[in-house]
């Protein structure tokens, strides 16, 4: 979603020509009436729409519709940048950018919101449990004790499948963003630490206080929770 048509125009060839399905719309309504009446896999949302708040957008979509979302920022949106992957957000994109990285985050979004059955990598591989919680790669799904499912992101499911994959060690941001993005981590990127975050707020009984995901000052993260794999 973008308001400025020569870069409708742009995206809409490019993405096109890549065997895509496109809808471009300029504003909210517009998204809002394409999502009621149309299946959509994916949202390119640009958070400096004119008029409209690119953030509450995020938070409705959030709310109203569980695809995959790519928000995108100018360079001097740091902070929105953060507050938009706080709300759910799977990934970001910088202004100016590259259609061929566009293409490759989108790709990436897409491949590890599939469900599992559609893709090799995950269509044979059994349950992780841990605490009082199962996490089942076939259905991408979180359930407690009690068999209920918890709500988690796309962003949300890749890095606590990279967390019950590898417990008792440390991890640190790039090693996190290459398993979830395929890139480092850059100096000012918080990507990984908000995702820790709303995934403590998930999973942890007290997430001021994480007893599952600890945080090991100037590295990174490690997952102290004992992990069962089903056989």
């Amino acid at each position: 979603m973008d308001d400025d048509t020569g870069v409708q125009e742009l995206l809409h060839r490019y993405f096109t020509g890549h065997g895509f399905k496109v809808s471009i719309v300029a504003n909210g309504a517009g998204m809002r009436s394409v999502l009621a009446r149309e299946s959509v896999d994916l949202v390119l949302l640009d958070l400096g729409l004119p008029g409209e708040d690119g953030l509450e957008l995020t938070r409705v979509l959030r709310t109203d519709w569980d695809g995959a979302l790519i928000i995108i920022t100018g360079r001097g949106e740091s902070v929105d940048r953060v507050v938009g992957l706080e709300l759910g957000a799977d990934d970001y994109v910088t202004k100016p950018f590259e259609l061929r990285e566009l293409l490759a985050r989108v790709r990436s979004v897409l491949r590890r919101s599939l469900p599992a059955n559609a893709t090799t990598g995950n269509s044979g591989e059994a349950a992780f449990h841990f605490a009082d919680y199962s996490l089942d790669p076939l259905g991408r799904a979180l359930r407690n004790a009690r068999g209920e499912a918890i709500p988690l992101t796309t962003g949300e499911y890749e890095l606590l499948h990279v967390l019950v994959e590898h417990p008792n060690r440390v991890l640190s941001r790039d090693d996190l963003m290459e398993h979830i993005h395929g890139r480092d981590a850059g100096p000012f990127d918080r990507a990984i630490d908000v995702q820790i975050a709303r995934l403590r707020r998930k999973i942890e009984p007290d997430a001021a206080n994480p007893e599952l995901i600890k945080s090991v000052r100037g590295v990174g993260y490690i997952f102290t929770a004992r992990v069962q794999r089903e056989r």
